[in-house]
């Protein structure tokens, strides 16, 4: 059976940004966040171009029907529409945004990721981090030069390594995790914002202490408020239920720079 993602959104500047450059989308088959990378000229148009466009294909066709190798070739169009905009509109060069998507497969999530937003699965009330970051600071962990502990304060952990920034070398690898699904699973897609600021023992704790995915939702953004957190903050909390939808609507959502109407269309989502 295809895998149903029921999702609550959250995205928030925060009280230190005076812009939100993430985007997040979900419809009941794909869930994803892209952070616009921060410092960059254009982060908040490279997370909308990208999310608009992966979402556009997955209007059009379920994600359930991608195979995964077709699922990396989508975020690799989506990856060269940064660089068509870079081309078209040069100011922008330099842009460039993370990703980490959910996609509803056969009894199964298939996730793919660039860069130092997170994917968390929690399962039978046990949860842990899926996806790798792609930042200089794993790179010390994964040598043993850092302490895990001190990786989510240690001072160049904003620093990443790959990105979406229209180049094609940026997918070339791209990796498309397939995770067996289980009714009742929930699944956490977020920026850095949250997670450079929130242990992940809490953020699983909240994740799976709270029945409610729209309550865990807001408890996540209001602990990352809390914490003083210095990013813009976006969130999606999916709970997987394997059913078929295939005919039935499945309305779209978005939130951040993606619902921004003044970046300049790249596709028309209402096909």
């Amino acid at each position: 059976m295809p895998v149903t993602l029921h999702t609550a959104l959250r995205s928030e500047t925060g009280p230190h940004r005076a812009d939100n450059q993430d985007s997040v989308g979900a419809s009941l088959d794909y869930a994803l966040v892209a952070d616009g990378v921060g410092g960059n000229v254009g982060g908040n148009v490279a997370s909308w171009t990208f999310t608009h466009r992966v979402m556009s294909a997955l209007a059009a066709r379920p994600a359930h029907r991608f195979t995964a190798d077709e699922l990396a070739e989508l975020i690799a169009t989506a990856n060269a529409e940064i660089g068509h905009r870079i081309r078209r509109e040069p100011a922008l060069d330099g842009m460039s945004t993370t990703v980490t998507a959910l996609f509803g497969g056969e009894e199964s999530v298939r996730v793919g990721h660039l860069g130092d937003s997170r994917a968390y699965l929690v399962r039978d009330g046990a949860g842990y981090r899926v996806t790798r970051d792609d930042s200089y600071v794993q790179m010390l962990v994964d040598s043993g030069a850092v302490d895990p502990a001190d990786a989510r304060t240690h001072p160049l952990r904003n620093v990443i390594m790959r990105s979406l920034s229209g180049h094609v070398e940026d997918t070339a690898d791209l990796p498309v995790l397939d995770v067996p699904a289980q009714d009742g699973d929930r699944w956490l897609v977020t920026s850095d914002g949250l997670t450079d600021y929130v242990d992940e023992d809490r953020i699983i704790g909240i994740l799976a202490a709270t029945a409610d995915r729209e309550a865990a939702a807001d408890a996540l953004l209001a602990a990352a408020l809390a914490a003083d957190s210095r990013d813009n903050i976006s969130l999606a909390v999916a709970d997987v239920e394997l059913t078929d939808v295939d005919g039935a609507e499945r309305p779209y959502r978005f939130l951040g720079a993606a619902a921004g109407d003044d970046l300049g269309a790249v596709v028309d989502l209402s096909r």
